[in-house]
Order: C-alpha cells, then structure tokens, then sequence
C-alpha cells in the first residue's frame, strides 16, 4: 500500500509540473518571438538554459518558472527559451545554430541560468546571470517587473 500511496503521489506531481509547464508559450524563434512582441507592446523575456545539464537552471525552472506567480507575471512579456543542452536529440542542429549565434550576442559570458530582457527590436533592456544558492526568485521577479517597466 505505501508504494502504491508513492507512485501516485508522484504521479500527480509530475502531472501538475507538466500542467504548469504547457501553459507557459516558450518560443524558440527569435525572429518570431520579435514580431509578437511589437504585435503584443510587450518586451521579451530570453532565457538561456542548459536543460539537460545546468543544476541551477533546473533548480530555477522548479523554483521561478514553474510557480504560479511566474505563469501570472508572464503575461506581461513574450517568452523566449534559448536552450543549449549538451545531449543530442534535444533540440535539431538548425536550433542548436541558432541559439549559438543569440549567445555569442546576447549572453556573451557564457552564463546559465540567464535571463535577458528585450524590447522588440533586440534592444538589452536589462541583464540577469545566474541562481543563487538560497534559491531566493525575488531578484528574478523585480527584473520582469522592470523590463516592462523599461519597454
């Protein structure tokens, strides 16, 4: 009965993880991601992450992306995810081009987590590099509140 009791508890919070997540519209086109937010007045939210291999982008995705306050807030900006996993099959090599070149521009450090705040042109609004370790979101949502502040 106790395992029983485990797996559903389990099951239920990997169905509300994923939930959580698909209400979330995370695009990877950045051009596309330019054109809706001129489309929509709102700046754009770029995250880099490395999603198969950064324990702090991981821990910030269970921290910050996944609550409910973040679904909430993104409302106010188009968000753009700029993966760079190390596995292959993750994402196709044409993306994986892609998000190489939006690096070497817009997070030139080569940190991760990352978070970047754009206006619909691909001006830097403001930057945001890394988690930290008392997992503490506040700094995260001040900046989405700036950015659209700034747009």
């Amino acid at each position: 009965m106790k395992k029983q009791l485990i797996l559903f508890t389990l099951l239920i919070f990997a169905l509300n993880s994923y939930a959580q997540e698909s209400e979330l519209n995370w695009l990877t086109d950045f051009e596309l991601a330019k054109q809706e937010a001129k489309a929509q007045d709102k700046p754009i939210l770029m995250y880099f992450t490395g999603s198969d291999w950064c324990a702090p982008c991981k821990k910030l995705k269970a921290d910050f992306f996944n609550s409910e306050k973040f679904a909430k807030a993104s409302s106010n900006v188009v968000l753009l995810m700029i993966d760079l996993p190390r596995r292959s099959g993750i994402i196709t090599p044409a993306q994986k081009r892609k998000n190489m070149l939006l690096m070497q521009r817009y997070n030139r450090r080569g940190s991760f987590p990352a978070l970047v705040g754009l206006n619909f042109e691909g001006k830097i609004l403001k930057e945001l590099n890394g988690y930290n370790a008392q997992r503490d979101t506040s700094k995260h949502f001040e900046f989405i509140v700036d950015i659209v502040k700034q747009n």
